[in-house]
C-alpha cells in the first residue's frame, strides 16, 4: 500500500511526540484542488478537508500569491499596534453576521473560552449567581477546560474532571427541557446548529427560536457555535441565517475555514454582548495578525460567488450517497446541510474509511457509526459522481 506511513516518520513520532493521535497510514506530500498527494505521488480525492478547514481546497492560486505577498512584509505585529486587515476584516464579518463587534484569536476553542468569559462577565454583573451556561447533550465546542466543560459527550470530559462549574446539558430539540433549564441563574445558551462531532444533527428552527426567547427573558447571552457548521458550508455565511426566520445571537464564534488553513478564529458580539469585555479583560498574542487577516479577506472574496454552488453540490451529493442507500441496506440516513454530510450507518465505520482509504478517497468517522465529509467548497459533480463510485465499490465490499 503506498500510503503505508515510512518508517522514518512514523518512528520519529513515536519517539518524541505525545502519543493523543490515532493517525491513518499515510503520509500528505502535498495538494491541488481537492485532491492530495502522498509521498509516493499517489491521489486522494479529499472529503474531509483539514476537518472543515481547507475551504478552498489545496494551492489555490489567489490564497498562494496573497501568502507569498504578504510573508514578504509582514507575519506578525502583536496587538499593541494596528496593522492594515484587521479592521476591514472585523467589518466584513460584522456585515456577513448581523452583529457588531469581532475579536481575533487563533481557533475555535479559544474563541469559545472567550466567548463564555463574555457570557461570565455579562451575568455577574447582573448578579454572582447567574453563572450557568445551558448546552446540548451529544454537542462538542472544544478541548480546553472552559469549551470542554459544556461539551456534551461525557468521553471526552470523563478524564479531566472536576470541569468548570455552571454547565447545564439538555437534549437537542427537547423544548420542554430547555425551558426547564432556563432560569434567572443562566449565563448562557449555546449550541451548534448543526452537530459536527456528535454526528451531523441540526437544531430545529422552533428551537432556536426558543433558545432566544429564553436567553431575552432571563438577560442571558445566546451563543451560536458556527466552528464546523458556519462560514459558508451550509451554502450561508452561517447556519443561522438558513433559518426562517434568522434567528440573530448574541454572541457568534467561528474558525475552522476562516483563513483556510492559517489559524483564525473569531468571537462577533452584538454591542450588548461586547460591552462585557472591557480593556484588559481579554487578549490574545497571535490572534489577527496580519497573513492570517489578509487570507480571511481574499477568503471572503472569493467565498461570496461559492455560495449557491455550495448548496447545489451539497445538495447533489446528499441525491446521490441516497440513490446508494437504496443498494446498501445497511446505509440508516443521510443528512446534514450544504456541504456538511454525514451518512449513518448500521455497521462499524470505521473500516469503510480504511478502506475507502486505500481507493484514495479521505473522509473520516465520528460516533462509531457516522461517515462524515467535510469537503473543500470548491467540489464539482463530476468530484461527487467520482466520490459515490468509489464508496459504491467499498460498501459493495463491506456488505458482501
Amino acid at each position: 500500500m503506498a500510503s503505508i506511513a515510512s518508517s522514518s516518520v512514523a518512528d520519529l513520532e513515536k519517539q518524541f511526540l505525545l502519543q493523543n493521535y490515532a493517525r491513518y497510514p499515510l503520509v500528505l506530500h502535498r495538494g491541488k484542488g481537492c485532491y492530495v498527494y502522498d509521498t509516493a505521488g499517489k491521489r486522494y480525492l479529499d472529503l474531509i478537508a483539514g476537518i472543515g478547514v481547507n475551504a478552498l481546497g489545496y494551492a489555490h492560486p489567489r490564497l498562494t500569491r496573497v501568502i507569498r505577498e504578504q510573508a514578504a512584509l509582514l507575519l506578525h505585529t502583536s496587538n499593541l499596534y494596528y496593522h492594515e486587515y484587521q479592521g476591514p476584516l472585523a467589518e466584513r464579518l460584522a456585515k456577513a453576521s448581523g452583529l457588531n463587534r469581532v475579536f481575533f484569536c487563533n481557533s475555535g476553542a479559544e474563541a469559545m473560552e472567550g466567548a463564555l468569559k463574555m457570557a461570565r462577565s455579562h451575568g455577574r454583573k447582573i448578579s454572582p449567581e447567574k453563572i450557568e451556561v445551558i448546552a446540548l447533550e451529544n454537542s462538542f465546542h472544544g478541548r480546553t477546560f472552559g469549551a470542554l466543560s459544556i461539551t456534551g459527550q461525557e468521553k471526552y470530559r470523563r478524564d479531566f474532571e472536576p470541569l468548570v462549574p455552571g454547565a447545564r446539558f439538555v437534549p437537542r430539540n427537547d423544548i420542554g427541557a430547555l425551558e426547564q433549564a432556563a432560569g434567572g441563574k443562566t449565563a448562557a445558551i449555546v449550541c451548534e446548529l448543526v452537530q459536527g462531532e456528535g454526528g451531523i444533527y441540526a437544531v430545529t428552527g422552533e428551537y432556536a427560536r426558543k433558545a432566544r426567547e429564553l436567553a431575552d427573558r432571563y438577560n442571558a447571552l445566546l451563543i451560536f457555535d458556527e466552528i464546523q457548521c458556519g462560514v459558508g458550508r451550509p451554502g450561508t455565511y452561517f447556519s443561522y441565517q438558513r433559518l426562517d426566520p434568522v434567528v440573530l445571537p448574541d454572541v457568534m464564534v467561528a474558525a475552522k475555514p476562516l483563513a483556510c488553513g492559517i489559524p483564525l478564529g473569531v468571537i462577533v458580539a452584538n454591542e450588548k454582548a461586547a460591552a462585557a469585555i472591557g480593556a484588559g479583560m481579554h487578549g490574545s498574542t497571535f490572534g489577527g495578525g496580519p497573513l492570517a487577516c489578509r487570507v480571511a479577506l481574499e477568503f471572503f472574496d472569493i467565498l461570496d460567488p461559492l455560495l449557491p454552488q455550495i448548496a447545489h453540490i451539497g445538495g447533489y451529493f446528499r441525491m446521490r450517497l441516497n440513490e446508494l442507500a437504496k443498494h446498501h441496506g445497511f446505509i440508516r440516513e443521510v443528512r446534514g446541510l450544504g456541504l456538511m454530510i454525514g451518512v449513518e450507518l448500521e455497521i462499524p465505520g470505521k473500516p469503510i474509511v480504511l478502506d475507502a482509504l486505500e481507493n484514495g478517497l479521505l473522509l473520516n468517522c465520528t460516533h462509531e457509526t457516522v461517515l462524515r465529509m467535510l469537503p473543500p467548497y470548491i467540489l464539482t459533480e463530476k468530484d461527487v459522481d467520482r466520490a459515490v463510485s468509489l464508496l459504491n465499490k467499498i460498501f459493495k465490499k463491506a456488505g458482501a
